[in-house]
C-alpha cells in the first residue's frame, strides 16, 4: 500500500533541520538503531535492543519494574531504557527516521500510527503474532483499531492499552454544594456555574488549552451535539452546525468557570492544578488516575464523559496505545520477544493498573484490580454496553496528527480568547480534514 504523506514529509524535515543539534545525542546510533526503510535483520536473538517509551517520565517506574521482570525472564537479553514525553515522541520519531536513530522497539499511539508506518519505518507483524503466545488473546477490538489507524491491511502495533474520556470530579466540592454528580451535559454546565467563585480562586472546571486540546475539544463537541459520524458522504461533520454551537457553549467556560491560565495548559499542567486546587471538575483520560489518587484520596470519581438529558451517549474515539517494531531493527527476534513479554498477562496487568487503563490482554481484563478501580470498571464497562456511539476519528490518515495538533491548537487557542469564531475555527479545519481525506481516497484507489 503506497500513501501520499507529502506533509508527514514536509514535517519531519522541517523538525530534523530545526532539531538536529538538539537531538544529536539521542537520535542517533547511540538510543537505537538505522533510520526508516532500513531491511535491519532477524539478529541473533541475544544482546541489546532500544525501547522508546512513548510516555517517558509518566511511565517510566513500571516500564523499569516490566523491564526487570524481562531480563529475569530473558538473561541474554538487554533492554536499554530510553523515556520520551508524550508531547515531542512525534518529532523523535519523525527526526530518526529521516535520520537514523530507530529504536528497536517503541510506544506508538493511534493517533500517530499512520504518519509513522506510511513512511515504511515499521515491521509488520500479523505473521509473529500469529505463532506467538499472544494469538487469541488480545481484545479484537483493540487489533481492528490499531489495524485501522495503521492503514487497514497490516498491523504494525501489537495493542497494549485502550484508554476512555473520563470526567473527573471532586466529590467533597460537589457534596459541601449539594450537586448531583455531573452525568448529564446540563448538569455538569450547572455545576461548573456553582462551583465557581474567581475572587477566592475556586473554579467549576479546568479546560484544556495548551497541548493535546483538539481532542479534548471534538469529545465535548461531539458528545453534545449527538451527532454520530466523522464523516457525512465525503465531508466531516466537525463544522456541522450543531458541533459549532456545542463548542461556542464549551469554550464560552474559558476565564468564566475556569482559571485564565488554562489557556496554556498541557495535560501534565492541567491535571497538577485540579489535584492541588480548587477546582470542581476536570475531563481527562483514564491516565492521571494514579495522580488523583496520591493528590485526592477519597474526595474524588472519575465517571464517564456526561450524557445528553435522554441518556444518549456519544464520544469520540480514544487511540489505543500500543508497541511497534522498527524494520531497521538489527535484532528483531530479542524485539518480538520483549513485545510478546510486555503484552503477556501478567506485564498487561502490572503495566495498567499502574496507568489506570483498560488492559489489551483478555486475562490482564478479567484481574480484581479493574473491579477495584472504578474510574477503569465504568469506563469499560460503557465502552462495552452496546449502547455507546462511538465517533471513530481518523486516525488512519497520515496527517490526522498534525491537523489535530500543531495545524490547529493555535487557533483553538485563539477561540477560547475570543479572538477567532467558533465557526471559523471549525471551518478551517474541516477544510484540512476533506483535503486530507480525498488525498487519502485518491491513493486508495
Amino acid at each position: 500500500m503506497k500513501i501520499s504523506i507529502r506533509r508527514s514529509r514536509r514535517a519531519a524535515i522541517a523538525v530534523a533541520l530545526g532539531s538536529v543539534l538538539a537531538l544529536t545525542a539521542t537520535a542517533c546510533g547511540d538510543d537505537g538503531s538505522g533510520a526508516g526503510g532500513d531491511k535491519g535483520n532477524e539478529g541473533s536473538g541475544k544482546g541489546e535492543i532500544t525501547f522508546w517509551d512513548n510516555n517517558g517520565g509518566v511511565r517510566t517506574d513500571v516500564w523499569k519494574v516490566i523491564i526487570a521482570d524481562f531480563h529475569a525472564a530473558n538473561p541474554d537479553i538487554k533492554v536499554k531504557y530510553v523515556g520520551i514525553p508524550s508531547e515531542s515522541v512525534q518529532s523523535k520519531y519523525d527526526t530518526a527516521i529521516q535520520g537514523g536513530g530507530l529504536p528497536d522497539v517503541g510506544g506508538v499511539g493511534a493517533a500517530m500510527l499512520a504518519g509513522i508506518a506510511a513512511q515504511n519505518a515499521l515491521e509488520p507483524l500479523d505473521a509473529r503474532l500469529t505463532g506467538s503466545s499472544l494469538n487469541g488473546k488480545l481484545t479484537p477490538g483493540m487489533i481492528d483499531s490499531v489495524r485501522s489507524a495503521g492503514g487497514g491491511d497490516e498491523l504494525f502495533t501489537v495493542p497494549t492499552s485502550a484508554n476512555n474520556g473520563t470526567l473527573w470530579y471532586r466529590t467533597d466540592l460537589f457534596e459541601a454544594a449539594k450537586l448531583e454528580p455531573p452525568t448529564t451535559w446540563s448538569k455538569f454546565y450547572a455545576a461548573a456555574d456553582k462551583l465557581t467563585d474567581a475572587d477566592n480562586n475556586k473554579f467549576g472546571y479546568t479546560i484544556r488549552g495548551g497541548e493535546g486540546s483538539i481532542a479534548q475539544a471534538l469529545d465535548a463537541m461531539y458528545g453534545q451535539s449527538g451527532i454520530t459520524s466523522f464523516w457525512k458522504d465525503t465531508k466531516t461533520t466537525v463544522n456541522d452546525p450543531k458541533n459549532v454551537e456545542a463548542l461556542e457553549k464549551y469554550a464560552a467556560l474559558y476565564k468564566k468557570d475556569t482559571p485564565a491560565a488554562d489557556v496554556n495548559n498541557d495535560f501534565k499542567k492541567m491535571v497538577a492544578q485540579w489535584d492541588s486546587g480548587d477546582i470542581g471538575m476536570l475531563s481527562h483520560n483514564l491516565g492521571s488516575y494514579q495522580d488523583h489518587l496520591k493528590a485526592l484520596e477519597g474526595k474524588f470519581r472519575g465517571i464517564p464523559n456526561p450524557t445528553q438529558d435522554d441518556g444518549t451517549r456519544v464520544q469520540v474515539s480514544n487511540p489505543v496505545d500500543g508497541l511497534g517494531m522498527f524494520k531497521s531493527s538489527k535484532n528483531k527476534t530479542a524485539a518480538w520477544k520483549f513485545i510478546e513479554f510486555a503484552a503477556s498477562h501478567e506485564s498487561n496487568s502490572k503495566w495498567n493498573e499502574a496507568a489506570g487503563a483498560i488492559p489489551s490482554n483478555t486475562e490482564a481484563a478479567k484481574d480484581p484490580w479493574i473491579q477495584a478501580a472504578e474510574a477503569t470498571k465504568l469506563a469499560a464497562e460503557s465502552l462495552n454496553s452496546g449502547t455507546i456511539k462511538i465517533v471513530q476519528l481518523p486516525y488512519y490518515l497520515p496527517d490526522w496528527n498534525t491537523i489535530s495538533k500543531a495545524d490547529n491548537e493555535p487557533n483553538l487557542q485563539k477561540v477560547l480568547l475570543k479572538k477567532m469564531s467558533a465557526k471559523e475555527f471549525l471551518d478551517t479545519l474541516a477544510d484540512q480534514l476533506n483535503a486530507a481525506q480525498a488525498e487519502w481516497n485518491e491513493q486508495m484507489g
